[in-house]
C-alpha cells in the first residue's frame, strides 16, 4: 500500500488525526484553505444553479415561492453545514458521512447505518455527476437554438456533449491533477467575478415589469395541488438543487493541509458566500423575469436564456453571458468527478464495496485512485447513453442524488442530534458548537427531514410519465439493493470506521 510521507503527508496535526482513525496517508494534501473553498464554491455553482433550476419553483410558487423558499432552504441549508462543519474537524477523512455515522452513532446501529449511508453517498455523487454534465449540454443546447432558428435538438446530440464534457474533465482529474489546486483558484474568481459581469449586465439592460412588492408577495399554484402553501413546499426543489454538496470538500479532507481546522471553515465560508450570491441573482431574476408564461415556453428550453436575451436584446452578448455560467459549471463537474472519486475510494479502503481492493488502490507514482476515477468516468458515459434511447430512464437514474445526499446528510447530523441528548462525550475540535451545538442539530435534523420528503414530489397531483420524480423509486431500489447486500455479504466484510479507529487516541 503507497504511503505520503513527509511535507505531503500534511501538517502534525493531519497526521495525528490519520494515526487515531487508523488510516494511512496515500493521498498529496496539495489542497489549502482559499484552494478548497474554490472547490466546494464551483462544484455547487449556487448562483448558476439557481438560474438554471429556477423551473420547478416558478411553476409551483411563482415568484414570491421561489425567492422565499429560497431564503428558507438557505437559512436551513446554513445550520446543516455547521453541524457537518463540526463533524469535519472531529474527523478530517474523505469518507465524510458514513466515517461520522460509524464513529458517532449508537453502538448497536453503528455498523449499518454507517454501510447504508456509505452506499447512498457513492451512488449520490456517481449520479451527479452525469447530472450536471447533461444540464450543460442543455444550456449548450438552447444557446444552438438561440442563435440557428432552424436547428432541430436530438437526444443524442445531449448524449455526444455529456461524453465530451466528462472526457475533459477526466483529464484534469488524471493528467493535470498536480494544478487543480491552482485551477480552483482560478475558477473562484471566475465564479465571484462572472457573478458581478452578469449582475451587471442584467442590472443595466433588464427592464423592470413589476413592482418589488409584486415579486416579492405574488405566490402561485400552477402545479394545481389546491394549495398555494403546499406548492410553494414543492418547489422547494430549485432552490434544495442549487445548494446541494456542501459536503463535496469533506471528500477532499485527505487532500488538505491542516484539514481539521481548515475544512470547516471552508465549508461555512463557501455556504455563505455562495448562498448569498445566489440569493441576490435570483431576485434580479424575478425583477426582470416579465411574463412567467412565456418566458417558459422559450423554444430554447432554458428560461434564464430567455431572460438575458430579453434584457439585452442581442443573441451574441445573450450567448457570451451562457458560455460563462457553462465553463464554470463544467469546473463543477471537474470537483465533481474528484468528489465521487475520492468518495468510493474511503469507502472501498473499508470494504463498504465488492472489489474494494480494485476501487481502493492508489497508483504509487501520481498517488490518484485511478480505478476509481476511471469507474467515475465510465458509470457517467453508460448512464449517458441511455438519454439516446429514453429521456424518461435517463431521468429516472439521474434523480437519486438529491434524496441520497440530503438523506445521508440527515442521518450524520441525526446520530450526532442524540449523542449530544445523551450527553455523551464528544471528540475535540477546533470548530466545536459548544452549548447552541444541541439546538443547531436539532433544528437541522428537522429541517433536512423536511426537504427530504419534499425532495419527492412531482411537479404536479397527476404528472405524466415524462413529468413524474422518479426519485423515490430509485432511491427504494437503491436502499433495498444495498441492505439486501449488506446482508447476503456486506456484514462479514464491513466492521465501519470505527472498527479502525485508535480509541487510546
Amino acid at each position: 500500500m503507497p504511503h505520503v510521507t513527509g511535507n505531503a503527508a500534511g501538517t502534525t496535526l493531519d497526521k495525528g488525526d490519520m494515526w487515531r482513525m487508523g488510516k494511512k496517508q496515500q493521498l498529496r494534501r496539495n489542497f489549502r484553505f482559499v484552494s478548497i473553498v474554490g472547490f466546494t464554491m464551483v462544484l455547487m455553482s449556487t448562483w448558476e444553479a439557481e438560474l438554471n433550476a429556477n423551473i420547478f419553483g416558478l411553476i409551483n410558487g411563482g415568484t414570491g415561492g421561489l425567492i422565499w423558499m429560497y431564503v428558507g432552504t438557505y437559512f436551513g441549508f446554513l445550520c446543516a453545514v455547521i453541524s457537518m462543519a463540526e463533524m469535519s474537524s472531529m474527523a478530517p477523512t474523505s469518507g465524510g458521512q458514513y466515517h461520522w455515522v460509524s464513529e458517532f452513532a449508537p453502538a448497536s446501529a453503528q455498523k449499518f447505518l454507517s454501510y447504508l449511508v456509505g452506499w447512498l453517498c457513492v451512488l449520490g455523487w456517481q449520479v451527479g455527476n452525469v447530472a450536471v454534465s447533461f444540464l450543460i449540454a442543455g444550456q449548450l443546447q438552447g444557446l444552438v437554438i438561440l442563435n440557428h432558428d432552424s436547428y432541430e435538438p436530438q437526444r443524442w446530440h445531449l448524449t455526444m456533449i455529456v461524453i465530451a464534457v466528462m472526457t475533459a474533465c477526466m483529464i484534469f482529474n488524471t493528467l493535470l491533477y498536480r494544478q487543480l489546486p491552482i485551477l480552483e483558484t482560478i475558477v473562484l474568481v471566475l465564479h465571484v467575478l462572472g457573478f458581478f459581469a452578469i449582475l451587471i449586465t442584467l442590472w443595466a439592460t433588464g427592464t423592470r415589469t413589476q413592482s418589488a412588492s409584486d415579486v416579492f408577495f405574488t405566490f402561485t399554484d400552477g402545479g394545481g395541488w389546491g394549495n398555494t402553501g403546499l406548492s410553494c413546499l414543492v418547489g422547494i426543489l430549485s432552490p434544495i438543487f442549487s445548494l446541494l454538496g456542501p459536503d463535496s470538500s469533506v471528500h477532499m479532507a485527505e487532500e488538505l493541509r491542516n484539514a481539521s481546522k481548515s475544512l470547516p471553515r471552508a465549508m461555512l465560508a463557501g455556504m455563505l458566500v455562495n448562498g448569498a450570491m445566489g440569493l441576490v441573482m435570483i431576485i434580479t431574476f424575478c425583477m426582470l423575469l416579465g411574463d412567467v408564461e412565456q418566458v417558459l415556453a422559450t423554444p430554447t428550453g432554458q428560461p434564464f436564456i430567455q431572460v438575458f436575451y430579453n434584457a439585452v436584446q442581442n443573441k451574441a452578448a445573450a450567448t457570451a453571458m451562457t458560455s460563462l455560467m457553462i465553463i464554470i459549471t463544467a469546473c463543477g463537474v471537474i470537483n465533481n468527478i474528484a468528489t465521487s472519486s475520492r468518495q468510493l475510494w474511503a469507502f472501498a479502503r473499508d470494504k463498504g464495496v465488492p472489489f474494494s481492493p480494485w476501487f481502493s488502490a492508489v497508483h504509487p507514482r501520481v498517488n490518484l485512485p485511478i480505478n476509481a476515477l476511471l469507474f467515475s468516468y465510465v458509470v457517467a458515459i453508460l448512464l449517458s447513453l441511455i438519454n439516446i434511447g429514453s429521456t424518461i430512464a435517463f431521468n429516472v437514474l439521474s434523480s437519486l442524488g438529491v434524496g441520497a445526499l440530503i438523506s445521508s446528510y440527515i442521518i450524520s447530523v441525526g446520530c450526532m442530534t442524540v449523542k449530544r441528548l445523551r450527553k455523551q462525550p464528544l471528540l475535540p475540535s477546533s470548530f466545536s458548537l459548544g452549548r447552541a451545538g444541541l439546538a443547531i442539530n436539532m433544528f437541522s435534523t428537522l429541517f433536512l427531514i423536511l426537504i427530504f420528503i419534499m425532495s419527492f414530489f412531482p411537479p404536479s397531483p397527476q404528472p405524466a410519465a415524462e413529468t413524474m420524480n422518479w426519485s423515490i423509486l430509485v432511491y427504494g431500489t437503491v436502499v433495498l439493493g444495498s441492505v439486501t447486500y449488506y446482508l447476503l455479504q456486506g456484514r462479514y466484510r464491513y466492521a465501519g470506521p470505527v472498527y479502525y479507529v485508535r480509541k487510546s487516541a
